[in-house]
């Protein structure tokens, strides 16, 4: 059975929109990954997005990960919260400038702790700290309640909306 949901594109234009509290929480260590095992990005990507319907890259192999996560143009950084995972981000340099936070979200266990704002504003701080000529991401209706809310809060502005056909 297909059941309809709505993409929503967001942008940030101008550092200064940036809205957030870049001070970690209590136990939480933010730090990008630069060696990052297949299985263990594999993990995050099914935790964190179980919930949410990611499934576009449940499929691919160990070699498939190695080499998205070798890409030059991926950073990859993960939270941990007194040394246990607790979510993950990347980002994403594109040909124009602009970066693009591609995939973010929290393990269910650390959503609603005032994690998700802390590592949304350290994202855009790090890429606008890139040289970005812009930061945008994509959510979705399937995503957290709070992720729409997160990123309006945090300085975007909504540029582009699409709906669109999930399947199961």
């Amino acid at each position: 059975m297909n059941r309809q949901a709505v993409r929503t594109y967001l942008e940030m234009t101008d550092r200064s929109a940036l809205d957030g509290d870049p001070v970690p929480p209590a136990g939480a260590v933010l730090a990008r990954e630069t060696a990052c095992a297949p299985a263990v990005w594999r993990g995050l990507y099914t935790a964190v997005g179980r919930e949410y319907h990611w499934v576009d890259r449940l499929a691919c192999t160990d070699e498939q990960i190695a080499a998205y996560l070798a890409d030059p143009a991926l950073e990859l950084w993960v939270l941990r919260v007194n040394s246990e995972l607790a979510g993950y981000f990347e980002l994403r340099r594109h040909d124009d400038g602009a970066v693009e936070v591609a995939y973010f979200g929290l393990l269910p266990a650390f959503t609603g702790q005032g994690l998700g704002r802390f590592m949304l504003t350290r994202a855009v701080e790090l890429a606008w700290e890139r040289g970005a000529t812009r930061v945008w991401l994509h959510t979705s209706s399937l995503d957290h309640s709070s992720a729409l809310s997160n990123y309006l809060a945090r300085g975007f502005s909504i540029w582009k909306q699409e709906t669109y056909e999930v399947q199961g």
